[in-house]
């Protein structure tokens, strides 16, 4: 059997005739051949997988397609801008957050998710968020302190804006 389902993904609009238990990963990869997304455990654990599903961190292996109709859904391709890295993936590659890059972009669209969440979050905050998702390479410290500082980044820019438009 074949299902159509609309999905909104990076801001583009697809119609898609696909299976009913297809799932997101699979079709964000194969279909839409955004292969940021990575493929890990397949169980929901590894987190390699993770996208935002109307701004909330979600692993695509555990939801199917026709779930997520209608949902806005970002994949790590989202965050570049025009090309160049977004703060957050500068900051990772300023911190050496990444050694290996499988988990990268799971951990970037964790961290993307719950910064728009969490702006002020402490570096324990962070740790405990990024814990959820598996790391073999850089044992966190890092991918921590590469999201601490774009928090840090972020909290001052918006400061600066604030300061600016109170002038």
């Amino acid at each position: 059997m074949i299902q159509l389902v609309e999905l909104s993904v990076n801001g583009e609009r697809h119609d898609l005739a696909i299976e009913p238990r297809r799932t997101l990963v699979d079709v964000l990869r194969h279909d839409l051949r955004l292969t940021g997304t990575h493929v890990g455990c397949e169980h929901g654990i590894c987190g390699a997988c993770t996208v935002l599903v109307d701004g909330q961190p979600a692993r695509a292996c555990l939801l199917f397609a026709a779930q997520v109709e209608g949902a806005d859904i970002r994949t790590v391709e989202s965050l570049s801008e025009g090309g160049a890295l977004n703060d957050l993936q500068q900051c990772f590659s300023e911190h050496h957050g990444l050694q290996c890059g499988f988990c990268t972009p799971g951990m970037l669209m964790l961290a993307e998710g719950y910064l728009a969440d969490e702006p002020d979050a402490t570096k324990e905050e962070i740790r405990e968020v990024v814990a959820s998702n598996l790391c073999r390479c850089t044992g966190y410290q890092t991918i921590v302190e590469a999201i601490d500082d774009c928090a840090s980044r972020r909290r001052a820019a918006l400061q600066d804006r604030l300061d600016r438009s109170a002038s």
